[in-house]
């Protein structure tokens, strides 16, 4: 399927309304998700590894990483040079796959325009929830979306969560990154590790730029000098507000994690 240059292509190929049909119904798969600029992407190793992880995490088994990459080829053939594009693995056996089982695997691909997020400042409502499979990029995650839909009815503008232990673990769709003057502080939770996340974090080590991993706790963010959300689209947004706590601008801290990000170099799959 193909509108306005944008695709939806199954196993490297267009597909058609009634192959589609079955997956609006599906819940068990895994994706991840890019921004494509002049064809080409941040970070593909990363987005690879994440599919490669993910699927056998859930299926025992994965795509190759060639394979992936060519079916990435074949929806940016005649599009624009500038899209997001996301990437689906399942099995056309769907929930129902027994364990120990030769399955077969699938990809789905889709793409749209292009997105660079929100501009901010965002203020987060906060959630007591922990994801199930946490490092999975997976489907079907009805609490997120109903926390999205509840924080912005409280007059917030997304929702970030809180564990178990108190601890601040990231957003609906976002991860967090703080800021305490000097070094970036990345959450201690149960997290899904994005790939911008990833992306950045190595572009900061390169740069020579303090980083390191701590719990961060609601009483903890009267401390803080700085936070961000950052996704696929961004590598940062800034937060001005977690539930009550006011949280200061941050401009250099916003400004040092772009430049960051920029540092990756694009590459082609």
């Amino acid at each position: 399927m193909s509108t306005s240059g944008f695709v939806v292509q199954r196993n490297g190929r267009e597909t058609t309304a009634e192959e589609l049909a079955p997956l609006a119904f599906a819940g068990y798969a895994h994706f991840t998700a890019m921004q494509v600029r002049e064809g080409q992407v941040r970070g593909l190793d990363l987005h690879l590894e994440r599919l490669r992880v993910a699927s056998l995490e859930l299926f025992g088994q994965a795509l190759p990483d060639d394979q992936i990459r060519s079916y990435l080829r074949e929806a940016l053939k005649t599009g624009p040079a500038n899209l997001s594009l996301i990437a689906t693995v399942y099995s056309p056996a769907g929930e129902f796959t027994m364990s120990g089982t030769d399955i077969a695997l699938e990809a789905l691909v889709r793409t749209g325009p292009p997105a660079s997020g929100p501009q901010g400042p965002l203020k987060l409502a906060t959630f007591e929830y922990e994801r199930y499979l946490p490092a999975v990029k997976h489907v079907g995650e009805v609490a997120k979306t109903f926390c999205l839909r509840q924080a912005i009815e409280q007059g917030f503008d997304d929702a970030a969560f809180v564990d178990r232990q108190g601890r601040l673990s990231e957003g609906s769709i976002w991860n967090l990154a703080f800021w305490d003057g000097t070094a970036v502080v990345w959450p201690d939770a149960e997290i899904l590790g994005g790939t911008t996340m990833e992306i950045v974090r190595r572009q900061l080590e390169r740069l020579g730029v303090p980083q390191r991993v701590q719990a961060i706790t609601l009483p903890d963010l009267a401390t803080v000098s700085g936070c961000v959300v950052m996704n696929s689209w961004t590598p940062g947004v800034a937060v001005n507000r977690i539930g009550s706590v006011p949280l200061p601008d941050a401009p250099s801290f916003l400004e040092l994690l772009h430049r960051a990000y920029q540092a990756e170099p694009l590459t082609s799959p």
